[in-house]
């Protein structure tokens, strides 16, 4: 237990928890004091799951880049233990709304997108380091969301975070992303810094 709470405090999970509870709770404040009805709108669903992520996305990293690469210990394994515990917190933190006056859905939604954009913003973090690893979530989240293209299946692909449930191409274009994701992660693990970056930790 000593070790998971060192753990925890390295890669900053309570504050990055803090934030993603804080987020949560202020977006459903929003539609409750805001809207006349209980289910949120569909935008707002798609980019309250991803700020959860984006919050969560400091965690990927700790301060020292040579003990992520030490075969000392079983990173893999816990890598994919870290990404798994991230995509359960942004689920959970949206699907119990299900039970309150706002309501973040459908389901299948949050769990498509929290997977798919986790897996995304860990293949970014395995190749452009985690400080960088939410500017490409970010960036193709917020256009998909502003130009949602359903006609042909090359516009759901693109735009995968903004298609409805039943869409068979978004669904396996977030799968393909988590799973990638989760892989690239738990093999490589984080990028390493630059040496000027890493020296100002």
């Amino acid at each position: 237990m000593r070790w998971l709470a060192l753990y925890l405090r390295s890669r900053r999970a309570p504050m990055a928890l803090a934030a993603a509870g804080g987020l949560a709770v202020l977006m459903w404040s929003l539609w409750s004091v805001f809207s006349d009805t209980r289910d949120v709108g569909f935008q707002m669903v798609v980019l309250t799951v991803l700020l959860l992520v984006v919050a969560l996305t400091a965690t990927l990293g700790g301060p020292d880049d040579a003990l992520e690469g030490t075969a000392a210990l079983r990173w893999p394994r816990r890598r994919v233990a870290h990404l798994l515990v991230a995509l359960l917190v942004v689920v959970v933190l949206l699907l119990v709304t299900l039970a309150t006056g706002a309501r973040f859905g459908p389901g299948w939604l949050v769990v498509r997108d929290a997977a798919g954009l986790l897996g995304l913003t860990a293949l970014a973090a395995a190749t452009m380091g985690t400080a960088r690893a939410w500017f490409l979530p970010l960036a193709w989240t917020l256009a998909a969301a502003l130009y949602p293209s359903s006609e042909l299946v090359v516009g759901q692909v693109l735009t995968w975070q903004a298609q409805p449930p039943a869409s068979t191409a978004a669904n396996l274009t977030a799968a393909l992303l988590a799973l990638g994701g989760l892989v690239a992660y738990a093999v490589a693990g984080p990028a390493r810094r630059p040496p000027a970056e890493a020296g100002q930790h």
